[in-house]
């Protein structure tokens, strides 16, 4: 998949929204392409979570306590919040088709943020937005 292909998907990961297509371009030259055969997990569950996945090709699920909560496709993402924090993973993730994914752990997202503050900047904004709209809704 070509580069500007990846800097698309990317702007529409929410931490990264407010993010220019210069740094987008950073962030995806920081990102591996990588291929899953179908049925294979991805991500589990109460592991630890290395990075955020954006889903380039093919279909994954995702579930919660073995419950089918979504289904994902090109352009979605998962793991966002362990690029950040580095913590267990709150869902398990599976192939349902071979996929290929632009992968950014979080070791090599910090190394970016660490030389463009700006990425920092802006993901936090984006980060506090996201808690701030959650704290809004009705209980």
């Amino acid at each position: 998949m070509a580069q500007q292909d990846i800097v698309a998907r990317l702007a529409n990961v929410p931490i990264f929204s407010g993010c220019s297509k210069r740094e987008l371009a950073l962030i995806a030259r920081s990102a591996k392409t990588v291929a899953h055969r179908k049925g294979t997990v991805i991500a589990r569950e109460g592991e630890p979570g290395v990075g955020l996945f954006v889903i380039l090709e093919g279909e994954c699920e995702v579930t919660v306590g073995g419950r089918r909560r979504a289904r994902l496709g090109p352009g979605d993402f998962f793991g966002e919040i362990a690029l950040l924090d580095g913590g267990p993973r709150t869902a398990t993730v599976t192939a349902i088709t071979d996929v290929t994914l632009a992968g950014i752990t979080g070791w090599v997202f910090r190394g970016l943020i660490t030389e463009h503050p700006r990425i920092a900047l802006k993901t936090l904004e984006a980060v506090a937005g996201r808690l701030r709209s959650i704290t809004k809704e009705p209980v």
